[in-house]
């Protein structure tokens, strides 16, 4: 979960609209195929949705998994049906997670993914052939279960959270498909998170950076020590992002106490070149089984291209790659042209540019601003922010300070929005007041930030030159997709 950000969207904000299908994991259908959605099923939707929202919510941690492993017990080990790769880390999970689901679809599988928070539905916290499944299979899946939850609860006197339960739905679809592989992305931490009662084949940490230390820790070492309960399974490799030394310190002590060999960006495999390209770039990556190069990526950014290094050196391990033995090239390509990952730095309008990014904490701030002066050349960069209010606002100001001309204060629909007014004012000390402006909700902000983008006509005599970014949150990332008509995916 890139940042646990709990909200309830309405399904006609999301997106989800009547006539958009999903494949059916239950009969057979691959990805492409499409079941329609009616108005029956989004009620349903909607009617479960509410049910499990009245559960204790994703950010509290109870440290146990004796809920989860008590119903994955009740319904006979579904979690056991499928190889699995886990995904654990602070920034770039979500997108690593989706990058190992392309290239593992490149290469013939049938694949579960499990990603969170969502966007826009709930469905898109689990997919099956690189869709959402279908929100009846998402409602009948916990129709099935739900008697299995009551008696666990009855059991231990306990409730299961809501995210507890959404872990179960998405391991009993992924057993019911059924799926080959699933790569699942942690929640929150990972020692003691839901989706822990896997014994993953592939165990990849991404970079571990200060976020939830409330919960996790307050040190880079105890939140590493935290996201590196994930390595249980001694006959698994790690695949480890670059970490800050006191956290690589961390997880390679995890990973030899639990005799899984390790693999480590820089190190054992990297990137070797990166090139902007229309669309987003192209790379030489240096694999664990050999070099691999003109790679297209459509996702921009260098951090996006370390986390293609790492989600291919993952997919080498998983399939036990060597230099005598390594992957098809060509399928690698393809699987990494057909990665999308909604809400990282996408592209949703041409004229001025507009992005969305779902960056919600400073270290990922610091990778989006890197990622705009990298890869683009504004003459005039508009923000238009809007941050939760347990998050680190500040830090985030901070770091994307250098890279916007102006910013458009404003607020997301969650209950935890922080005040467009109080943001401002923590605006107003990194900006500078003349740098800050207010509106009240984001399709305000979002037409005076193009007004202010669109001065650069007059500057420079080009249109071309101006931009908006939108972030700060992943509500805030779900609610502008929802604004301009996307899909969830």
């Amino acid at each position: 979960m890139e940042d646990n950000e709990l909200y309830d969207v309405s399904l006609e904000q999301s997106g989800l609209r009547l006539g958009l299908g999903s494949p059916d994991p239950t009969s057979g259908e691959g990805a492409g195929r499409r079941r329609p959605v009616s108005e029956r099923d989004l009620a349903e939707l909607r009617r479960v949705e509410d049910v499990l929202l009245e559960r204790f919510g994703e950010t509290q941690i109870d440290p146990t998994l004796d809920r989860v492993r008590l119903v994955m017990d009740l319904l006979g080990e579904p979690q056991r049906s499928f190889r699995a790769i886990h995904v654990a880390g602070t920034n770039g999970k979500t997108s690593t997670t989706r990058m190992i689901d392309s290239l593992l679809r490149a290469f013939g599988h049938r694949v579960g993914r499990t990603t969170s928070p969502h966007l826009q539905t709930i469905t898109e916290r689990i997919g099956i052939d690189g869709e959402p499944v279908h929100p009846a299979v998402f409602v009948d899946t916990y129709t099935q279960i739900a008697p299995y939850i009551e008696m666990a609860e009855e059991r231990l006197g306990q409730r299961l959270s809501y995210f507890e339960v959404l872990v179960c739905i998405a391991y009993a679809a992924f057993a019911d498909a059924p799926v080959e592989v699933a790569v699942v992305e942690v929640g929150m931490g990972g020692r003691w998170d839901a989706t822990n009662v896997i014994d993953a084949d592939v165990n990849v940490i991404t970079p571990i950076g200060l976020d939830h230390t409330e919960y996790l820790g307050e040190t880079i070492g105890q939140i590493a020590g935290e996201k590196a309960g994930i390595i249980t399974n001694p006959d698994s490799v790690t695949i480890v992002a670059d970490q800050e030394d006191e956290a690589m310190d961390v997880v390679l002590e995890a990973a030899v106490a639990a005799d899984s060999a390790v693999a480590r960006l820089g190190l054992e495999f990297g990137v070797e070149s990166a090139g902007v390209a229309v669309g987003g770039q192209t790379l030489t990556l240096r694999g664990l089984s050999g070099t691999y190069d003109e790679i297209f990526l459509p996702l921009p950014g260098p951090h996006q291209a370390r986390n293609a290094a790492v989600a291919l050196a993952a997919v080498e391990a998983f399939h036990g790659a060597s230099a005598q033995r390594p992957l098809d090239a060509d399928t690698v390509r393809k699987g990494f042209a057909d990665v999308q990952s909604p809400g990282r730095l996408e592209r949703v309008r041409a004229t001025p540019t507009t992005f969305i990014d779902a960056t919600h904490n400073p270290h990922g701030a610091r990778a989006l601003a890197q990622a705009l002066s990298a890869d683009f050349d504004f003459t005039r960069l508009i923000g238009v922010i809007a941050v939760l209010g347990d998050k680190d606002a500040t830090g985030i100001l901070t770091e994307l300070e250098p890279v916007l001309t102006e910013v458009v204060i404003t607020q997301n629909s969650s209950p935890r929005a922080l005040d467009a007014y109080e943001l401002a004012g923590e605006a107003r000390e990194i900006f500078g007041d003349e740098r800050v402006h207010v509106a009240e909700t984001l399709p305000a902000a979002y037409e005076l930030a193009v007004e202010l983008a669109e001065d650069a006509l007059a500057e420079v005599g080009v249109q071309s030159g101006s931009g908006v970014v939108i972030t700060g949150s992943v509500v805030t990332a779900g609610e502008a997709r929802a604004m301009f008509g996307k899909d969830p995916a």
